[in-house]
């Protein structure tokens, strides 16, 4: 064991032990600590708050510190929208907040940053200059991963050309650029390939290019990054104002918004598509649609109601249109005398919602037509009417014979809808008088031939997005037909026996978000009006 005398001559004789190497060994020590040196300073170089102490603007540049993001202070700084800046700023600070969409460098003493705010971007520049912008700036500026959150501060100015790369026809002359976040250097998808329209892909074929096409499943895998494109940015500000005017117009007519549960104790549709679940020990599902409720809720004399809310459907359906988990738009009224009093609704409705589409959301619209090329929807101001019976009636002198007693598949949908949009001019229509046994158990049958229904469909370029009829509200009518359709009456007791209490004429439909804005729009595939779609084999993300 070592005394304390000689743990303190210990580092003395190691100190002094240098002196004992050879002139190899020596020159051995000294290539490493160079090599050590140099990987020390290239470790300073490649980390952001590593910044040189040499550059008077090093204050200008960086990375945010984390710890500043954490809610530290209220600054009182403004940011300025991307999509309000114009001409009129020309020559004022401007802060600015997005993603830095592309970063290209112009050798080392320039560089060109598109930044993206919500679908707007405008252009960025860093020019070297004395007491303004330093290379190291644009050293730092040029090494970000594209994506990346940015804070940019600088002056506006108007080009004498137009920019074709941004959405705004300013530029902004940087003196302050910070990095909030940094995105990953490499990103699962370029957001430049799904950007991109088919046609540009083909057009490159042609020329012998070979673009990247980023197929529909990759892109709902990574669907945060497909999120970002101006297409589907276009999709979900859209599908917001459908929303909006759905909820806007009800509630000018009188309709009073509900709020229905979606655990119930028995199937609100019929039919085996639905989604069983344990509540509790007791044998539950999910709703199929607030049908139930929401004419309870008549008869709790709320007189007009509408609801919009997620809708569960567990049918194993692998087409272009259907999903296992949607957002319901519904609707349920009092009648008076005719249900063609909810069809007055329904027309109404659309065309309101069609008009505030094509006038206050051009730049979605063009976003979307530009990656998914469309016709405009074609719509009368006064929604044409055609019974079910007048339906087959044009199907079958086209040619095409279908059970007149039957429902129509989607090719009868289909050439129906051509033959209506040649006839009479629209994509937007009624069928109604719908045979009883395709419609469901609550369905009124017609007072002239229980064949038939008061019900009708709703159709936007040839597919079918709305269901709609009278209801029964009569409670003993309404259980011999829930029986006749093998509906267990135990399970919907409590709906029954709403209506033994006096339950007033009344009917609604019901439409799905996400069909509307796919149709409205000519989209070839409901999951692309589906923010994070739910269909028989996609759970995630």
């Amino acid at each position: 064991m070592e005394t304390p005398e000689e743990q303190s001559q210990k580092p003395a004789a190691e100190e002094g032990s240098e002196k004992k190497l050879s002139k190899k060994e020596l020159a051995k020590l000294e290539r490493q600590r160079k090599r050590q040196e140099a990987a020390a300073a290239n470790s300073a170089a490649s980390g952001v708050s590593a910044i040189s102490i040499e550059d008077p603007l090093a204050g200008n540049y960086g990375d945010v510190p984390f710890n500043d993001l954490q809610s530290k202070e209220i600054s009182g700084k403004k940011w300025v929208e991307i999509k309000k800046l114009n001409d009129g700023l020309k020559n004022q600070v401007v802060l600015i907040r997005g993603r830095a969409q592309t970063i290209r460098a112009v050798g080392k003493k320039m560089a060109f940053v598109v930044v993206r705010e919500r679908g707007f971007t405008v252009q960025c520049i860093l020019v070297v200059a004395e007491g303004l912008v330093s290379s190291e700036m644009v050293k730092f500026v040029t090494s970000l991963s594209k994506e990346s959150i940015v804070d940019v501060a600088g002056v506006v100015s108007v080009p004498e050309q137009p920019i074709k790369g941004a959405t705004q026809q300013v530029e902004v002359q940087v003196r302050k650029f910070y990095c909030v976040n940094r995105a990953s250097p490499v990103l699962p998808i370029n957001l430049e390939d799904a950007a991109r329209s088919e046609s540009e892909i083909e057009k490159a074929l042609e020329e012998g290019e070979h673009l990247v096409r980023v197929n529909q499943d990759t892109r709902l895998n990574y669907r945060v990054l497909d999120l970002r494109t101006p297409a589907n940015q276009g999709i979900f500000r859209i599908q917001s104002q459908v929303g909006n005017v759905f909820r806007q117009f009800l509630l000018s007519e009188g309709f009073n918004e509900i709020h229905t549960p979606k655990l119930i104790a028995g199937s609100s549709e019929g039919g085996a598509a639905i989604f069983r679940l344990d509540y509790k020990g007791t044998p539950a599902c999910l709703a199929q649609s607030p049908q139930l409720h929401k004419q309870m809720a008549i008869c709790g004399d709320l007189g007009r109601v509408f609801e919009i809310g997620p809708v569960f459907r567990a049918e194993d359906s692998f087409t272009h249109r259907h999903l296992c988990e949607f957002t319901g738009l519904d609707v349920e009224m009092e009648i008076k005398e005719h249900y063609s009093e909810v069809m007055d609704v329904v027309g109404h409705l659309f065309v309101k919602m069609f008009d505030y589409l094509n006038e206050h959301c051009v730049p979605e619209l063009e976003a979307i037509n530009h990656q998914y090329p469309f016709e405009k929807l074609k719509y009368l101001r006064n929604t044409l009417k055609l019974t079910f019976e007048e339906g087959v009636q044009m199907l079958k002198e086209a040619g095409v014979e279908i059970d007149p007693l039957g429902d129509l598949n989607t090719e009868s949908e289909r050439r129906l809808g051509q033959l209506v949009l040649e006839k009479y001019g629209t994509e937007f229509y009624i069928l109604h008088r719908y045979p009883l046994a395709v419609r469901p158990f609550y369905t009124m049958p017609c007072h002239d031939d229980p064949k038939y229904s008061n019900s009708f469909d709703v159709f936007i370029r040839g597919e079918e997005i709305i269901s709609g009829a009278q209801r029964i509200h009569s409670a003993d009518f309404l259980t011999e037909r829930a029986q006749a359709c093998g509906i267990d009456v135990k399970t919907i007791s409590t709906y029954i026996d709403s209506f033994r209490y006096g339950a007033p004429p009344h009917g609604g439909f019901g439409v799905g978000l996400e069909r509307v804005v796919m149709l409205f729009c000519a989209l070839n595939n409901i999951r692309k009006t589906s923010l994070f779609p739910r269909d028989p084999q996609r759970l995630a993300p």
